[in-house]
């Protein structure tokens, strides 16, 4: 159960009090349990871009998760740990859901009790990314297998709102008087975050405009010998994952990198995971895996792809062409399929258009089924995320075999591509996306990620034509 407190919200022009007697509550609770405890509190501030705010604030040696949807006017920002846990084990997503109980158990409050009338974001949130694979397939990946945290701070703008969140941990031993000072100052400078670190000066620009790109990797050849198990009908659908590597004459600045991709992709899910070694995965996902907000799910059928045209006329043309693509159709409905049956084996009712409409991006469209259902309260959303990832979108059909052959194909971790990137807030809301379009960014040296669904009738030509536009379109971003 989650600890209440009988403090309300904090405004800016309260002082430092009513923050004192909070933190001095929060103590007093952890004495009386004997065990530590979370104080959370959420401040409602002036309108600050938490991009800005994470580029200032964060550091490299720090865990850190950022999310945005430029359309929606969506942007949340998480750093620095109050809490935090590394899982190794093939048990993850269990192991991750006990965890966030915990944390949410010891956490006290002053956020509002009624969170349907509350923009999401705004109640403490844990954040969690999750490989691929249980396991690493090299010996020095990025990533274990989940990373979660409760951030110290969770800087949030929706809409015309912006709040800043912080949690910290309180035990008998926590200099309330300090803290409260500490806490305080930090919410003063995070509304003074109002500076621009988005624009390089042209010998910079010049420079970062050099690089090498290292193709280590020959994907078409990888096709074909894909189609060829596939003729043999040892699985149906193989999803393939192309690497290339970018060295820079300057170190990648992975927060210009992001505010470059929403710019570029304000209709996707811009995303950065810093891993607190100062390597960032990040990215502009058209991928939502799931939704939950007051018990509603909605999760993406995403699959079948083709290039926007240049004009309206060709752009037309090639929306039609996908939409009557039989094998884009079929590679679609294998996705449908799969997501359809896990939710019914976890005992939910969902439902679906039978048309899929098109996710029309900036260079790429996609066909794109919504499917809707209402959770049970004893469904936890790792569950979910567990029985739906990797979809066929990013692996194939069937499941286990086509993750054995992408492990047989690809000669190099996936890490956190494809993978479950998100959030679970003290609400049981929740949201994930799924980790495509994507780079690892590592000093001057950045691992760009694109794949391509491989079924029956494909092309090796136009499935590396796929995976190119896609790299391009990351590429773009990163400088």
């Amino acid at each position: 159960m989650l600890c209440q407190s009988p403090f309300s919200r904090l405004d800016s022009s309260q002082d430092r009090k009513k923050l004192y007697q909070f933190l001095d509550f929060c103590q007093q609770q952890s004495i009386a349990d004997q065990e530590p405890k979370i104080a959370s509190l959420s401040l409602e501030i002036p309108t600050i871009d938490p991009l800005v705010a994470l580029c200032k604030f964060a550091h490299s040696d720090q865990l850190h998760f950022y999310f945005e949807n430029r359309d929606k006017h969506q942007a949340i920002a998480a750093f620095d740990t109050a809490i935090s846990k590394e899982i190794t084990s093939s048990n993850r997503f269990i192991e991750a859901q006990a965890f966030i109980q915990n944390c949410f158990d010891r956490l006290l409050s002053n956020y509002p009790t009624v969170p349907a009338v509350q923009p999401p974001w705004t109640a403490p949130c844990l954040f969690s990314s999750f490989t691929f694979f249980d396991h690493a397939s090299t010996k020095f990946s990025p990533f274990p297998a989940a990373t979660l945290f409760l951030p110290r701070w969770q800087i949030v703008r929706w809409q015309n709102a912006c709040f800043a969140i912080v949690n910290w941990l309180i035990d008998s031993k926590s200099k309330i008087g300090e803290l409260t000072q500490t806490i305080w100052n930090q919410f003063q400078r995070l509304q003074l975050a109002q500076y621009d670190f988005f624009t390089f000066n042209e010998d910079q620009k010049n420079r970062l405009n050099r690089w090498e790109i290292i193709d280590t990797h020959d994907f078409k050849s990888t096709v074909t010998s894909a189609l060829q198990s596939i003729h043999k009908q040892d699985y149906k659908k193989l999803v393939l994952a192309h690497a290339v590597d970018v060295n820079s004459n300057l170190p990648f600045q992975w927060g210009r990198s992001l505010h470059h991709l929403r710019q570029l992709h304000p209709d996707c899910h811009v995303f950065s995971v810093g891993n607190g070694k100062g390597q960032s995965f990040i990215g502009a996902s058209p991928e939502r895996l799931l939704s939950i907000r007051n018990r509603k799910l909605i999760t993406d059928a995403l699959a079948g792809s083709a290039p926007r045209g240049q004009t309206v006329t060709e752009d037309a043309a090639s929306a039609r062409c996908l939409i009557n693509n039989e094998k884009e159709r079929r590679e679609h409905q294998l996705v449908v399929e799969f997501i359809m049956q896990q939710l019914i084996d976890l005992g939910l009712d969902p439902h679906y258009s039978q048309e899929p409409t098109l996710l029309q991006l900036a260079n790429i469209q996609h066909l794109h089924t919504p499917i809707q259902a209402t959770l049970p309260y004893h469904l936890h959303p790792l569950e979910i995320v567990a029985a739906l990832h990797p979809t066929p979108a990013v692996a194939g059909m069937p499941r286990q075999t086509a993750c054995e052959q992408i492990l047989h194909y690809e000669q190099f971790d996936r890490s956190l591509y494809a993978a479950p990137l998100g959030w679970v807030d003290m609400h049981g809301n929740a949201e994930f996306i799924v980790g495509i379009r994507s780079a690892l960014l590592d000093g001057n040296r950045a691992r760009l990620y694109a794949g391509a669904g491989i079924v029956a009738g494909s092309d090796p030509d136009r499935e590396f034509a796929e995976v190119k536009l896609k790299l391009q379109a990351l590429l773009r971003g990163l400088i």
